[in-house]
């Protein structure tokens, strides 16, 4: 390992941010580098090498059009970023760093040699695509441009912290393709990040891990009866009560990226609010493992509707396991209606998933305000 490789991996292993690296075909010595300079359990999480196809495949869910190409090395850095979320442990900041290349052998290639590198980030995805000047190098030459372009990508998309040279021919060119997002919101609106978290100052984060209970709504708008149950849940699961609002729905189109900032202004200065881009709760579980669902009754009676699952029981019945597998339940509070106060000992939830959904006392916490008829009478939230 060369003195200046040494350099740049150390100052890469002081730095906060951790990683997990996909990379076929090329840059393995990158993954050497960082292994092999002290300090590197504080940069990787996880390192994989999906040569074959169906590896590949494995890797990012479906079979691209090509498996050496720009795109293909986005698929890989999502699949990486998802990865890392995953296996973080707090609330560093984490990358997925991918490689796909095709570089000299031990047999000609009629095509040219290339590589495709990307680095995907709370913020954006950078994407570098370099063609060798072939015949110059030979396989390890081009595997150490590969790797060099490797650390570039995991230092940009870290915040440039230190240069990281190429060593490229006069020829030779990197085409650049980022696409990078003014905020969490923007990220998550435009389905970059799986979910963007607003702190009552206005602070935002993507992807940020979630403890405690999560109380669902559309807050068009919000209201006294939101408050006041996250209030009450609060005190019932003795932890932080946060606000989640998806901006998919159902049976509507998806909010717009300005409607969903005008909804998140109403938390100023209250508590958190997560945002999500999926409408179903175990979805929504994959995204807030651990987390609690504060819900009405009403959406308790939803949850366990196998309507809400094509119809089908088995798929009811997976989905209340995967979320409890997850570490999910929920509390539900009591909802009124024409026929009178209804509470979650009424919902016909499967026998063996009756421990996931806890009550909400009545005389903790009732509420009749209604979202719809304040919108309907024009009234203030109250």
């Amino acid at each position: 390992m060369n003195d200046d490789i040494r350099d740049i991996v150390q100052k890469i292993h002081d730095h906060p941010a951790q990683a997990v690296f996909a990379v076929a075909g090329a840059g393995t010595q990158a993954i050497a580098w960082l292994l092999g300079v002290a300090g590197a359990s504080r940069t990787v999480l996880e390192i994989t090498v999906p040569y074959a196809s169906s590896a590949f495949v494995d890797l990012v869910g479906h079979e691209p059009e090509q498996f050496v190409s720009i795109e293909a090395a986005k698929d890989m850095a999502r699949a990486a970023y998802l990865r890392a979320v995953f296996l973080r442990q707090d609330d560093t900041p984490v990358l997925g760093v991918a490689c796909t290349a095709t570089i000299a052998t031990d047999r000609p290639k009629r095509g040219d040699h290339r590589c495709h590198v990307a680095a995907w980030s709370a913020d954006g995805v950078r994407a570098y695509s370099l063609t060798f000047n072939k015949g110059l190098r030979d396989r390890d030459g081009e595997d150490e441009i590969a790797s060099r372009l490797v650390l570039k990508a995991l230092v940009e998309a870290s915040g440039g912290f230190v240069d990281v040279p190429t060593a490229l021919d006069d020829a030779e060119r990197i085409e650049a393709e980022h696409k990078l997002y003014a905020d969490p919101i923007a990220a998550l609106v435009a389905g970059h990040v799986d979910s963007a978290t607003v702190l009552p100052d206005g602070t935002m984060s993507a992807d940020a891990p979630m403890q405690g209970g999560v109380l669902p709504g559309s807050f068009n708008p919000l209201h006294k009866g939101h408050e006041s149950l996250a209030e009450v849940a609060s005190d019932i699961l003795k932890a932080q009560v946060s606000y989640e609002l998806s901006v998919a729905n159902v049976d509507k189109p998806p909010l717009e990226e300005a409607e969903v900032r005008a909804r998140v202004a109403q938390f100023k200065g209250k508590r958190p609010i997560v945002l999500t881009g999926v409408p179903v709760f175990f979805k929504k579980a994959r995204i807030l493992p651990g987390c609690t669902f504060v819900i009405g009754w009403d959406t308790a009676v939803r949850i366990v509707n196998p309507r809400y699952y094509d119809g089908q029981e088995l798929k009811l019945l997976l989905a209340l396991e995967e979320m409890r597998s997850l570490g999910c339940s929920f509390l539900v509070a009591g909802r009124a209606d024409s026929e009178g106060f209804h509470t979650v000992s009424e919902v016909e939830v499967p026998a063996d998933f009756k421990d996931m959904f806890r009550e909400v006392p009545e005389s903790a916490f009732r509420s009749d305000i209604s979202s719809t008829d304040l919108r309907l009478s024009g009234k203030p939230p109250g």
